[in-house]
Formats: C-alpha cells, structure tokens, sequence
C-alpha cells in the first residue's frame, strides 16, 4: 500500500522531483504583512510588493541556517 503524505512540499511534488527527501529540523515561516505564505496559497503582485518577513524557529540562537 502506497504511503501517503500531508506534507504540502511533497503533496505539491516539490519534495521528490526538484529535492531530494528530507526531515525538517525547524519550523520555517514565511509572511507578507499578515498573510502566511502556504502551499497552494496564491498571493498578488501587490500583495507581495514588500519584503517578506522570514521566521526561523529553534531553540539555539548560536545555530545558523541557509536558505
């Protein structure tokens, strides 16, 4: 039986043709002003005009990641 998956990147084929599978280790979030950037979400070009805010959770703040 095939397993399936609620993880949008791999339900939106990100995960598995573009990259290779992975855990995430942190939670990410991306939002323009008060809208949080989701799988499938469609934004307008006025809406993402401005700079994104990006939120990279964990606990060490002596840990860095790249994007």
């Amino acid at each position: 039986m095939a397993s399936t998956s609620r993880n949008p990147l791999v339900v939106g084929r990100v995960i598995g043709d573009i990259l290779d599978p992975f855990e995430s280790s942190v939670p990410l979030v991306v939002t323009y002003g008060n809208r949080t950037v989701t799988n499938g979400r469609e934004l307008k070009p006025s809406q993402v005009a401005n700079q994104p805010q990006v939120s990279i959770g964990g606990n060490d703040p002596s840990t860095f990641y790249t994007l």
